[in-house]
C-alpha cells in the first residue's frame, strides 16, 4: 500500500517470501485496519490531498452562499432589466423563490470539480514555472520570494503566478463549459419560454422551460448533440484564461503586500486572505466582463437553435454600456464568493499542514 513501511526482518528462521498464510492475514488487516491505523491513514491522506479538500469543501460554501447573485447576474445579461430591484422582483413574482435556485445542482458539484481540479494545477504549475525561473535568472525563486517576510511583488513572481493562472484556466475550461452552459439555461429558461418574440426557433426555446439540471443537459444534446454543451467554447476558453491569470496574480501579489503591510510573519493571515480573495475576484471580472457577456450572448442563442442552425457569434466591445449589465450583481457576489472561499481554504489547509505527520506501519 502507499505510503506503508517495510520493517527489517530481525529473525533469521524467517523466510525471505511471505507465506500465503502471512499474506491473507496482512490484506486482512488492511481491509480492516484498527481504529488508530485508519486515524492515521486517514491523516496521511489528508496531508497529500490537502489543496483538493479545501478547495472542494471551500467551493461547496462559497457557491451555495452567491448563487442567487449569479443567477440574477446571468438574467440581467441575458435579458433587458432596467436595474437590480427590477430583476428580482420579477424573478421572484414569476417564479417564486426556487427561481434563485434554479440550476444550483449543476454549479455547486462543477464549481467544486473545477476548483479542486484548477487549484490542483495551479499550485503544482506554480512550483513547476517557480523553479524553472529560478535556473534561468540564477536568483531565488519566486516562491522563496514571497514567503519571505517583509518582501514586494517582482516581476518573477507575477510571471510565475501568472502562468500557471493561465494553465490552469484554459485545462479546466474543458471541464466547465458544459456545466456552466447548463446552468445558464437553466437559470433563464422561464425567461426563454415567455419571450414576447415569435419566431420559427420557438419550438426548441419552449422545450428548456421548467427543466432541471440534467434535464435540461439531455435537451440540449437532444437539439444540437453532444457538441452542443460546448456551444461558445471559444468565448470561454478566452474568458477563463485572462480571468484565472489575473485572478491568482492579484490574489498572490495583494496578498503579500497585505502581510508586508500587517507585519506578519505569517504569509496567510486570515485578514490578508480575506480581502486579497475578494479583491482578486472583482479585479478579474471588471477586466472580463465584456467576454463573459458576449459568451451568455452566444450561449443563449444556440439555445434557440437547432443543430446545423447558424448562430452569429456577437462582438466584444470593451467600454459599451449594454456589455457591461449586471457587472455591479457579478462584482458583489464575485466577492462574496472569493472572501468566503479562500478564507475558507487558507483555513482548511493551515488546520491539515497542522496536523501530526502520521505513522503507518505495515503488518509482518
Amino acid at each position: 500500500m502507499p505510503g506503508l513501511q517495510d520493517h527489517p526482518g530481525g529473525d533469521d528462521t524467517r523466510s525471505s517470501k511471505p507465506s500465503s498464510e502471512d499474506s491473507s492475514v496482512t490484506m486482512a488487516l488492511a481491509l480492516n485496519p484498527t481504529p488508530e491505523q485508519a486515524k492515521e491513514t486517514a491523516k496521511h491522506w489528508a496531508k497529500v490531498y490537502r489543496t483538493g479538500i479545501a478547495s472542494g469543501v471551500s467551493s461547496v460554501l462559497s457557491t451555495v452562499a452567491a448563487f442567487p447573485l449569479d443567477s440574477v447576474k446571468t438574467r440581467m445579461q441575458a435579458y433587458r432589466y432596467k436595474h437590480f430591484t427590477e430583476c428580482v422582483q420579477h424573478t421572484y413574482k414569476t417564479e417564486g423563490v426556487k427561481g434563485f435556485w434554479r440550476g444550483a445542482l449543476a454549479p455547486v458539484f462543477s464549481v467544486t470539480l473545477v476548483r479542486m481540479t484548477s487549484f490542483s494545477i495551479y499550485q503544482k504549475a506554480k512550483y513547476k514555472y517557480s523553479a524553472a525561473i529560478g535556473r534561468a535568472t540564477g536568483g531565488d525563486e519566486p516562491l522563496v520570494v514571497v514567503n519571505t517576510p517583509g518582501s514586494t511583488p517582482t516581476f518573477a513572481t507575477m510571471a510565475c503566478f501568472g502562468a500557471a493562472g493561465v494553465t490552469a484556466g484554459s485545462i479546466v475550461t474543458f471541464i466547465s463549459c458544459p456545466f456552466e452552459l447548463t446552468k445558464m439555461s437553466a437559470q433563464i429558461s422561464t425567461l426563454m419560454a415567455k419571450s414576447n418574440t415569435s419566431s420559427m426557433d420557438d419550438p426548441v426555446r419552449l422545450t428548456y422551460q421548467q427543466k432541471g439540471t440534467f434535464k435540461t443537459a439531455k435537451n440540449i444534446v437532444a437539439h444540437r448533440g453532444f457538441a452542443g454543451l460546448y456551444s461558445g467554447f471559444g468565448l470561454h476558453l478566452l474568458r477563463d484564461s485572462i480571468g484565472t491569470t489575473i485572478y491568482f496574480t492579484t490574489y498572490e501579489s495583494t496578498k503579500q503586500l497585505l502581510v508586508k503591510f500587517q507585519g506578519s510573519d505569517s504569509p496567510t493571515s486570515p485578514l490578508s486572505v480575506a480581502m486579497a480573495g475578494g479583491f482578486c475576484g472583482l479585479a478579474s471580472w471588471v477586466c472580463i466582463y465584456p467576454i463573459d457577456t458576449a459568451k451568455t450572448h452566444y450561449q443563449r442563442n444556440c439555445l434557440t437553435k437547432a443543430k446545423g442552425q447558424p448562430v452569429q457569434i456577437p462582438k466584444i466591445e470593451f467600454f459599451k454600456r449594454q456589455m457591461y449589465r449586471g457587472l455591479g450583481v457579478s462584482m458583489a457576489r464575485s466577492c462574496t464568493i472569493n472572501t468566503i472561499f479562500f478564507s475558507s481554504f487558507e483555513f482548511i489547509k493551515k488546520q491539515i499542514n497542522q496536523l501530526p505527520d502520521p505513522v503507518l506501519e505495515s503488518v509482518d
